[in-house]
C-alpha cells in the first residue's frame, strides 16, 4: 500500500516539507532505495549513502539540510529511532496467512473463538481452549487444552502454547516459541552429589551415585499484556505455582525462562539470556545477551546485567553488573584492565628479582 510523504508525517506526529505528495511504497536504507521509497537518512553519517541510491524523500534528522541533499521532500523527526516503531508498523506489509479459518486447522468443538479470530493452516486448538477477539493465530501453531488467550494477540508459525497457559491481551509470540513445558526438577532420594557440593564447595565424599525422579510440573505459565516472545524461546511451567511474565515486558529470541520464575513489568531480556529456576527479576530491568542468573537469586528493579555476564548472588535495585561472577560494571572495567597488566608486572618482577639476587662476582 502507497503513502504520501505528508499521511507518513501525520501516523508519526512529525514535520513534512518539499513535495509532500510523493507516493511512497515502503521503507529503504539510502544506498538502497529508489524513487517511490523513503530512505531512512536518520543521522549525517547515513545520509552520506543518499547519491548512491535514488531516494526522492528522506525521514532525517531536525535541521538536515534536505535540500542540499538533493531531496524533492523530507520528513523531519526528533527521535529517529523512536518514529521508528510507528513507521515500521505502518509499512508492515503482514504474514500473507489469509483471513478467517483455514480448512486444515484442528479445533476442538469445545474451543471459544472470540470475533474476526484467524487460524492459518494445520493450526491445532485444544479442548476448552479460549482465544480473544482480532487474535491471529498463525500455521502450525498448538495451543493447549484450557488454555487462554487474549484479544489482539499474533502467535507465529509453529509456536507451541501448552495446557493451562493464560497469555494477555496483544501479545505476540514468534516462531517455534515454546509456553509451558515442564520445568527441569528432578530428585534423588538421598543427598545428591550437587547438593552436598553446594553445602561443602567441593567435598562429595559421603554421597554415592544415584537415579533422579521427576518432580512434575502442576503450575503453568502466565503472560501479562503486551508482552513480546521471540524465537525459540522457552518459558517453562511452575512447579505448584505459575512462572509469570509481567506486562509489556519484551524476550528476545533463544530465551529460557526457568520454572517458577518471576519477571517484572517493561523487562528487557535479550538474546540467549537464561534464567535457572525460582529466580525473580523486577521492573525495568535489562538483562543482556548471553547473561545467566542462577536459581533463586533476586535482579532488582532497573538493574543492567551487561552481556555475557554470569548472576550467581542478588543484585539490588539501579545495580550494572558484569563479568562472571558479575560485580559491579565499573569495578569489572578495572578489574579487566589490571588483569591486562598482568604480564607486564611479572616482567618487572622478574627483574627486580634478578636485581635482587644477582650472584656475586668472584674475585
Amino acid at each position: 500500500m502507497a503513502y504520501t510523504i505528508d499521511q507518513i508525517a501525520q501516523a508519526l506526529g512529525a514535520k513534512a516539507v518539499g513535495a509532500c505528495d510523493i507516493e511512497i511504497d515502503r521503507a529503504a536504507e539510502p544506498a538502497d532505495a529508489g524513487p517511490r521509497d523513503l530512505a531512512l537518512a536518520n543521522k549525517p553519517a547515513y545520509a552520506e549513502d543518499l547519491p548512491k541510491g535514488a531516494a526522492r524523500a528522506a525521514m532525517l534528522w531536525e535541521g538536515a539540510d534536505w535540500q542540499a541533499l538533493g531531496l524533492e521532500a523530507a520528513i523531519f523527526v526528533p527521535r529517529p529511532r523512536y518514529a521508528m516503531a510507528a513507521l515500521t508498523a505502518m509499512m508492515d506489509p503482514g504474514d500473507g496467512w489469509g483471513d478467517g479459518i483455514h480448512p486444515s486447522a484442528i479445533i476442538d468443538p469445545t474451543a471459544e473463538l472470540g470475533a474476526d479470530v484467524q487460524i492459518g493452516p494445520l493450526a491445532a486448538i485444544g479442548a476448552r481452549a479460549r482465544i480473544g477477539a482480532n487474535s491471529r493465530i498463525g500455521p502450525h501453531v498448538s495451543i493447549g487444552a484450557d488454555a487462554v488467550i487474549g484479544a489482539d494477540c499474533k502467535i507465529r508459525e509453529g509456536a507451541r502454547i501448552t495446557a493451562r497457559v493464560h497469555i494477555g491481551a496483544r501479545v505476540i509470540i514468534h516462531p517455534g516459541a515454546v509456553l509451558g513445558g515442564d520445568g527441569f526438577s528432578f530428585v534423588t532420594a538421598e543427598l545428591s552429589a550437587v547438593e552436598k557440593v553446594r553445602e561443602t564447595l567441593g567435598d562429595q565424599s559421603e554421597t554415592r551415585a544415584q537415579s533422579y525422579s521427576r518432580i512434575h510440573s502442576l503450575g503453568s505459565v502466565r503472560i501479562g499484556d503486551d508482552v513480546e516472545i521471540g524465537a525459540n524461546t522457552v518459558i517453562d511451567r511452575g512447579t505448584i505455582r505459575d512462572t509469570v511474565i509481567g506486562d509489556r515486558t519484551k524476550l528476545d529470541a533463544v530465551v529460557m525462562i526457568g520454572h517458577n520464575c518471576i519477571v517484572g513489568t517493561d523487562t528487557l531480556i535479550c538474546g540467549m539470556a537464561g534464567l535457572a529456576g525460582s529466580v525473580t527479576v523486577g521492573n525495568h530491568v535489562v538483562l543482556g545477551g548471553r547473561s545467566a542468573v542462577a536459581d533463586n537469586t533476586f535482579i532488582g528493579d532497573r538493574a543492567i546485567i551487561g552481556g555475557g555476564s554470569g548472576v550467581i548472588s542478588n543484585v539490588p535495585a539501579g545495580r550494572a553488573m558484569m563479568g562472571y561472577p558479575a560485580v559491579k560494571m565499573d569495578v569489572h572495567v578495572e578489574m579487566y584492565k589490571r588483569m591486562r597488566r598482568l604480564g607486564r608486572l611479572f616482567a618487572d618482577v622478574a627483574e627486580i628479582k634478578k636485581a635482587v639476587f644477582k650472584p656475586k662476582q668472584s674475585d
